[in-house]
């Protein structure tokens, strides 16, 4: 090799305790982050799953990540628990992101929702909702809960992991893309998985009662799992929590889209659209254009925890 060691390209698929798993045309390395991409704090995950990364191969057959190559893009939170601006990356490069909620079992928190619906529109990552447990309540009340996001534009998959209700519609559009499911834990996302790919069997957790409704985590570790028909789903922790990462308040109002288009017909540059003469969104909220919720969930997001590093979900009905 001349004196310069050969690298590979590969995919992080796993990763967990530090170690990741690289997947290149040669096999796949466990690998450490080489210790110059550490040096100082960082302001964010170094190493994704997710991630296109050029590995160095060592003789015990393992690898050394060497490089990150740019990442198209994003899907991430701030960081709890620490006093500083730190992007924890739930997924590098997906091409599109899957926020799955129950329709009970847990209880949906659509304010939840609305939080990684602006993380992904902020992140220019195309969403889908998938309304899990459809069983327990029936079609039409699942749709009375979500039938507002497909009025306003986004695709909503009506699913149980049950019945198989939805699993074609779900194989159809995962495959040949890098997707992953997020949502609070206890929705069903392990089983949608195992009932959706032929062959998967993840660890599948119960809803706790005693934690009033809320579910146990059962996915300790992230990696990616290959499709039959091409591309991968990402199998991430369940996020019972949502901070909005590097998004001011102010700019809120792009990343929600029904009020997006309203934005430039209100009276003021600077409209808050909270209480200002003249505001295109409020008389929208006002005239029913703008569902109540949504309206509901901006104002919250601006005005009330929208500049907070980590914040828990609302324990009020949504």
């Amino acid at each position: 090799m001349s004196g310069t060691q050969e690298l590979l390209q590969g995919l992080v698929i796993h990763s967990q305790a530090g170690w990741m798993t690289v997947r290149t045309e040669s096999g796949d390395y466990p690998c450490r982050v080489r210790g110059r991409l550490r040096r100082g704090r960082a302001e964010g995950d170094l190493v994704a799953v997710g991630d296109q990364v050029m590995v160095a191969p060592q003789k015990d057959g393992t690898g050394r990540i060497e490089e990150v190559l740019p990442r198209h893009s994003v899907l991430s939170r701030q960081l709890s628990g620490v006093n500083y601006e730190y992007q924890q990356i739930i997924l590098a490069n997906p091409d599109q992101a899957f926020f799955v909620f129950a329709v009970s079992n847990p209880e949906p928190r659509l304010r939840m929702l609305d939080r990684f619906l602006v993380v992904a529109e902020r992140a220019h990552i195309p969403s889908i909702i998938v309304a899990n447990k459809v069983d327990l309540i029936g079609l039409e009340a699942a749709r009375d809960i979500f039938g507002m996001y497909e009025d306003i534009g986004y695709q909503v998959i009506y699913a149980s992991a049950k019945t198989g209700q939805g699993s074609a519609e779900l194989r159809e559009a995962f495959a040949g893309k890098l997707s992953t499911l997020a949502g609070p834990s206890g929705v069903g996302k392990s089983s949608l998985i195992n009932a959706t790919i032929p062959g998967v069997n993840l660890e599948v957790g119960e809803v706790s009662q005693a934690g009033v409704g809320k579910g146990k985590h059962t996915t300790q570790v992230k990696q990616l799992i290959p499709l039959p028909e091409g591309g991968y789903i990402a199998d991430v922790p369940g996020l019972r929590t949502v901070a909005l990462w590097d998004i001011e308040g102010e700019e809120l109002d792009a990343y929600f889209i029904e009020i997006a288009p309203l934005v430039p017909y209100c009276q003021f540059n600077d409209c808050t659209h909270s209480h200002e003469p003249g505001c295109a969104v409020r008389e929208a909220s006002e005239s029913g254009k703008i569902h109540p919720h949504r309206y509901d969930s901006y104002l919250r997001l601006r005005f009330g925890q929208a500049q907070d590093d980590y914040f828990e979900e609302d324990n009020d009905e949504d």
